[in-house]
This record gives C-alpha cells, structure tokens and sequence, in this order.
C-alpha cells in the first residue's frame, strides 16, 4: 500500500468552463452542472445543450471521455459519476460546478480510483468551504492523500463492488421502463381516448371536443384536491422530505430524514408531490408517495411542494397527469415573482380541466397501474440495499480487513 496526492494518481484535475456557453436545444452537444450526476451516474435528461462551437471551445479545457471521473465540487460535494464508454460521454463537457480527475491507468484502476473516492467522501467534504455555498477548491482535491494498493488488489477490489453497480444499473433501466409504460397508456387513455373496448364506446360531443359517452370534463380540483388540510403533531419526529430528494425523471423519492414540528408541506401515501418553483418545475421534479409505514402517517417536507391527492380519479392517474406535459405547461403559464423565484399559482388548477372516466374504465386503469407503481417502488428500494451493502463492503475492501 502506497500513499500519494490525488494529483500523483491523476493525469489532469480540472473543473469546468468558469464562463456561460449559448444554449441550442437539440443541438446533441451538453454542457452538464452539478445536478446532472446522480447516484453514480450522469442524467441527461434536463441537462443544458449548447452550440457545437461552444462545446468545441470548452472541450479543449475538460477533454472528457470513457472512464474519466466527475466529481460535483460546489454546492452538493462529492456527488460523483464514471464515464461510460459511449458516444454521448464524447459530446459532453461541463461547468465549473464539475471536477474532472484523469486516472493516470498504468498507476490505478479507474474504477478502483471512484470507489475509493465514494468511500473518502465524507473526508473530501471536510476540506470544502463556504457559508451560502459549500466549495471544494482544486488545489484541496488535487492534494488530497490517498492509498493506495498494488494493481492486483485494485482490480479485484473494483471486480468484487462493480455487480452492485450492474444491479442497481440493471433495476434503474426496469424503473425507467416500467414509468414509460404508465405513462404511455395514461395518454392512451385519457388523453387520445384509444382504450380496451373503445372500439364499441360512443364518442359524444363536448365544448372541447369528443368525449366518451359516460365520461365528462372536469376541473382539476373538482377530481383532486390541491394541498389538502393534512394535520400532524409539532412534538412528533416525521419524516422529512426535501426539493432535492426529488427525481426530475421519475417517481422515486431519494433521502428521507426525519424532523421535528409541522411546518412545510403535509402528505401521505398515494400522494403527488409537484415542485411550484422555478426552476425546480421545468426540470420535472414530481413524486409519488409510497414509502411510508401507514397510509395514515403523515410526512412533512418543502414548502415548495404542491400537494395532489386524489378524490374523483385513482392517485396513479393524479401522478401521471401530473407528469403531463399538458398539465405542466399550465402551471408554468401561471408563474409569477420575482426573476428565478416564481411559482405556480394554485388558480391555475381550476383552469386546466380533465376527462373524468367512468367507473370501470378507472378500475380497469388501476388494476394495471397499481402493480407498476409498487414494483417500481420494490425495485429502488432493492437499489437502496445494494448501495448500503456496496458501502459497507467498501471500508473493509480498501483497509484489507476483508481478503481479495
């Protein structure tokens, strides 16, 4: 076991542009911040695109490609993501809110190098500075002392912690999938009226258009109520939810802590939670509520949530017509406030109306929605095991307490 600087480990360790790039939407080049690495991984979803020449300009700083390590530096410290060896990883460079670190190969396995970085994360932090801001400065990073074993030990230890990784990349695409598929037959649904037995269903005549007989249009609060009375004792612990455990792409909560009194939002289970702020909105962050013991308890969290409950639909339908792009771009439209401040107006919602299915067409939805919902909900907290396995192993793997 041998001790070095990071930078004696490293090719390059560098941040990204200090500068702003000009955004071209669609343009396939990305120009990623802080928030796009989560949970290992880069999300390209909401993450920024900019012109080719831009991208070209910042690239020559960052130079990033396969098996490179991101590592957030400003703000949330630590977070942190290796890059795949794929196309996409070729057309994305980064802001100054990203450090990159070049494994130097012939010294360290760059995999070994990120796991043992996820297990000094904690003492990474120590060295980061600031009140309103936490950030960790490169010179810190770059002499930040690390161990490190011969090569063997290195590939072993990277071989016994990467199928943790396959798994949770594995149960992440089934998450994904599973999300796309309810949403999809949400707007097959209620939404272009293509559903089973639609065939011998009337379509009748309405203000805003045809409509399947038994069916009618209704507000949005009159089939769900917005930010409901939730009570909930101030002496009690609850658990706690933050605008940042929310995903911009899916239903999953991440971290819940837990908090003393009852200010913020109050929700339970089977409620949706809807970011009204910018710009936490236009990025997506919906959730579904599903990790509570009781469907009587209650949970508190940011008061930039906007609480949907169900009462005339299923709470799955409340959940995907959030996720809407229809129901969404209500709600942007409403914005108001100071610039980067605004938030929804909850008027808004007495605009936006919806197709109040009968009976039966709702059961029939649910029956098949219900099932994808809590599979979902199975899977991430699958995932949640393997990290908190990978974590303890990690410690023990690097210390050579446990044989390789």
């Amino acid at each position: 076991m041998h001790s070095y600087n990071l930078d004696d480990v490293c090719e390059q360790i560098t941040d990204g542009k200090h500068g702003d790039c000009i955004n071209e939407v669609d343009s396939g080049f990305y120009f990623l911040s802080a928030k796009d690495i989560v949970n290992g991984r880069i999300v390209y979803e909401n993450a920024r695109q900019i012109t080719e020449t831009d991208f070209l300009e910042t690239h020559k700083r960052t130079r990033f490609e396969a098996f490179d390590i991101l590592f957030t530096n400003s703000g949330t410290i630590g977070r942190m993501a290796i890059a795949p060896n794929v196309e996409l990883t070729y057309r994305s460079t980064f802001q100054k809110s990203v450090a990159i670190l070049k494994p130097r190969k012939s010294l360290v396995d760059p995999r070994f190098l990120y796991y043992l970085l996820l297990a000094e994360n904690s003492r990474l932090a120590d060295f980061a500075s600031g009140t309103a801001q936490k950030n960790l400065l490169l010179k810190d990073l770059r002499n930040f002392r690390v161990s490190i074993p011969d090569r063997r030990t290195q590939c072993r230890i990277a071989e016994i912690l990467s199928p943790y990784d396959d798994l949770i990349e594995s149960n992440r695409r089934r998450i994904k999938i599973l999300e796309e598929m309810a949403q999809a037959l949400y707007r097959e649904w209620f939404v272009l009226f293509r559903f089973p037995g639609d065939g011998t269903v009337e379509l009748v005549d309405s203000s805003l258009g045809r409509i399947p007989q038994s069916w009618e249009w209704k507000k949005t609060t009159e089939a769900v109520s917005v930010n409901p009375r939730t009570s909930a004792p101030k002496e009690t612990y609850k658990p706690h939810v933050p605008m940042d455990s929310l995903a911009t792409d899916s239903m999953l909560i991440g971290k819940v802590g837990m908090r003393k009194g009852n200010n913020g939002s109050k929700f339970k289970n089977a409620d949706t939670l809807f970011a009204r702020i910018t710009p936490c909105l236009e990025n997506g962050k919906t959730a579904f509520v599903q990790f509570l013991s009781s469907d009587s308890d209650v949970a508190i969290g940011s008061t930039e949530f906007i609480v949907l409950r169900s009462k005339t639909v299923c709470p799955e339908y409340v959940y995907l017509m959030a996720r809407s792009n229809e129901f969404r771009d209500n709600a942007i439209k409403s914005m108001s406030g100071a610039t980067g401040r605004q938030r929804v107006q909850e008027e808004c919602f007495e605009k936006f109306l919806i197709a109040q299915p009968d009976g039966e067409t709702l059961r029939s939805f649910q029956e098949i929605t219900k099932p994808m919902f809590q599979l979902i909900h199975n899977l991430a907290m699958r995932n949640a095991n393997l990290r908190r396995t990978r974590d303890l192993l990690l410690p023990g793997l690097l210390s050579g307490e446990i044989a390789v």
